[in-house]
């Protein structure tokens, strides 16, 4: 397949800010993910089933027949290259170049250059030639913090409407569930070396040895075919369960891909569970409550995120 023309570009002001709430120490994330992930981490993230699986199926139950699906930071392409089946025009947008002409082979490899243009270029600027029916975006991170998610879709979803009149009917994930949860989380590792950092781990892994303290809270649901926050902002007294000590936050990322109404259910991708240790430990005791606080901005850095974090015995005053 030869290369693409390049991206039409519209200038359309952001209503996103370009500073992070929480304070200091940025780094520059975009050096590392959102629309820059080279091509050796994408096998990692193709050979992960439940994410694809709910990909696939949220594709093959949402996109019309004959539509014109848009995928923003398309990567190999593959999630392309599942709504190549059902539709009639893909624009896949990736801006390593590398990484677009990998997907360029591996859509023709896979037969779906007939139905599929990979475009080198940029998603926040990036505007099709023609109305998207469907758009596809999975700029995904735990607890939506360093991928660009919100602010690429945002900003495609007002150039889009500025230059063709319409809002998008289908965004694919329809939605993010995001909740915290006070944790005991072991930081020891081989040799006694003792390093609380933030940790990765698989959800619902029965092997991972964090105790849970508290049961999780729900701090955000963001549905992207709609206006989605900037900002999400935690302050609330948490009920302990179990008595121990709290020593981080474990942030809980649920990924609604797609809901089906008439059958009552949905495809769900549970990213890694995110636990970030507190400044200091604190010992609690069940029934006890306690104040966690935080705020960031969507896509800041974790950074941002680990120096924001608070957790805080409370105690009723007469």
């Amino acid at each position: 397949m030869s290369a693409a023309a390049p991206a039409q570009v519209i200038a359309i002001p952001s209503k996103r800010r370009n500073v992070e709430i929480a304070p200091p120490d940025r780094i520059d994330d975009d050096a590392y993910l959102g629309q820059y992930i080279p091509l050796h981490y994408h096998g990692q993230m193709l050979a992960d089933e439940a994410r694809l699986s709910a990909f696939q199926e949220a594709i093959e139950k949402l996109v019309p027949e004959g539509s014109h699906v848009v995928e923003l930071g398309g990567g190999t392409g593959v999630l392309s290259y599942f709504a190549s089946k059902k539709a009639r025009k893909v624009t896949c947008i990736e801006r390593i170049p590398h990484v677009a002409a990998a997907a360029r082979r591996l859509i023709e490899l896979n037969g779906a250059s007939h139905k599929v243009r990979v475009f080198e270029g940029d998603a926040r600027t990036f505007v099709p030639d023609e109305p998207a029916d469907v758009v596809i975006c999975d700029m995904l991170h735990a607890a939506l913090v360093r991928d660009k998610q919100i602010a690429v879709i945002e900003d495609f979803k007002a150039r889009h409407e500025a230059h063709f009149g319409r809002a998008i009917p289908i965004v694919i994930p329809e939605a993010t569930i995001l909740a915290v949860q006070p944790v005991f989380q072991p930081y020891e590792f081989s040799g006694g070396f003792t390093a609380p950092v933030p940790l990765f781990y698989q959800a619902g892994n029965p092997h991972t040895p964090t105790v849970e303290l508290g049961a999780p809270e729900v701090y955000a649901i963001v549905e992207y075919a709609r206006e989605t926050p900037v900002d999400f902002v935690f302050d609330r007294l948490m009920t302990i369960d179990t008595a121990g000590t709290i020593n981080a936050l474990r942030f809980v990322t649920k990924n609604v891909v797609g809901i089906y109404p008439k059958e009552a259910r949905t495809s769900d991708w549970h990213m890694s569970y995110l636990s970030i240790p507190l400044p200091e430990p604190i010992t609690v005791q069940a029934g006890e409550r306690i104040r966690v606080r935080f705020q960031y901005e969507a896509g800041a850095s974790m950074q941002s995120l680990g120096n924001a974090i608070s957790a805080t015995p409370w105690r009723r005053t007469r």
